[in-house]
């Protein structure tokens, strides 16, 4: 088959995306596709007729720096002055492959809205349609879809730059953008000293924030493949919280896969796992986060990935791993899955 991998894009996961996507091209040409790496937002300038032969050596090295990329250097490497987000001929060439694996992270990318283009246009595309993917994203949107499906989720509330006041501080909170991915603008604030200033750092990042009950305990992560939940992987940063640094600099976390978890406690956060992937509509594959709060003993759910990352560090190959499929395996069985749809 001929694979357009899509990285890149301008979402603050960027450099995820990309380091995501030359493994998932590394792998899927280990076992004999032919799979090419495809920035979304950066194009391609080149004979689209030879496309396709491009067989040059693609690095699995990481490219994620210990902060986010700036996305507005990103903009001004592109050297051209219009803010679409489809590079030069990106659209044609995914109308021309058999199938494009959407290795994209973050928004404009996991939030429907390239999954919509696709549809329109006709392109097979890997992973949740559109819908599934706009809810998964919006954590405001996927919380409600979790208290109306019985999901425990932590007390939280929305809101928006400008559009109200900042609402008073009532004890320890996690303040976030309400759309991001990554930990990207995540605080944790324990006292109202650190509140004001969490509250403009999760602005910078986007115009809608959600405050959220802090809860303390043990973090837990589930991934879906199909109709398989995997097991449950632990994550034990060794400082901090798991934010960005945490999640992709080597040797920042432990993670335990299968978690250390008894039977019951096993099954309860699985069943939780796939009753959130079906209440969002998510397909193929996804990733649904958790925290075992030290208190009450209960699962509560942090939040939903309907494009988890794919770096060779991510939690979803290490899942899919513990049950014996070997990273490649993994990427054409999400192919496989895919073609399903359609």
């Amino acid at each position: 088959m001929n694979i357009v991998v899509l990285g890149g894009g301008i979402s603050t996961e960027r450099d995820v995306s990309l380091t995501s996507s030359r493994n998932i091209v590394k792998a899927l040409r280990s076992i004999g596709e032919n799979a090419v790496l495809l920035d979304v937002f950066m194009g391609y300038e080149g004979d689209l007729n030879k496309f396709f032969e491009n067989d040059e050596e693609v690095s699995a090295e990481s490219l994620i720096g210990l902060v986010d990329p700036s996305i507005e250097e990103i903009k001004k490497a592109r050297g051209v002055s219009e803010d679409e987000f489809f590079g030069k001929n990106v659209l044609k060439i995914c109308k021309m492959a058999d199938f494009v694996f959407i290795g994209l992270h973050g928004e404009d990318g996991e939030d429907g809205k390239v999954q919509a283009a696709f549809d329109l246009l006709g392109i097979k595309y890997t992973g949740t349609g559109c819908l599934g993917s706009a809810l998964a994203m919006n954590k405001y949107f996927s919380k409600q879809m979790m208290v109306a499906n019985g999901v425990t989720t932590a007390d939280y509330t929305v809101m928006k730059k400008n559009g109200n006041s900042v609402p008073a501080f009532t004890g320890p909170c996690v303040i976030k953008p309400c759309s991001g991915g990554s930990s990207v603008g995540v605080s944790i604030v324990e006292s109202e000293s650190e509140y004001e200033n969490a509250v403009k750092k999760a602005f910078k990042y986007e115009d809608e924030i959600i405050i959220e009950q802090y809860i303390k305990g043990r973090e837990f992560s589930v991934g879906v493949l199909g109709d398989t939940v995997l097991p449950p992987i632990e994550i034990i940063p060794k400082d901090g919280f798991y934010d960005y640094e945490n999640k992709y600099q080597a040797d920042k976390t432990i993670e335990i896969c299968p978690a250390q978890l008894s039977d019951e406690q096993t099954k309860i956060v699985q069943l939780s796992t796939k009753r959130v992937f079906d209440a969002l509509g998510l397909q193929v594959y996804g990733r649904i986060d958790f925290i075992l709060n030290e208190k009450d003993g209960k699962f509560y759910c942090l939040e939903a990935n309907s494009l988890p990352g794919m770096t060779q560090m991510s939690l979803l190959p290490q899942e899919a791993a513990a049950i014996g499929i070997d990273y490649p395996s993994l990427c054409m069985k999400i192919i496989t899955l895919s073609g399903k749809k359609y």
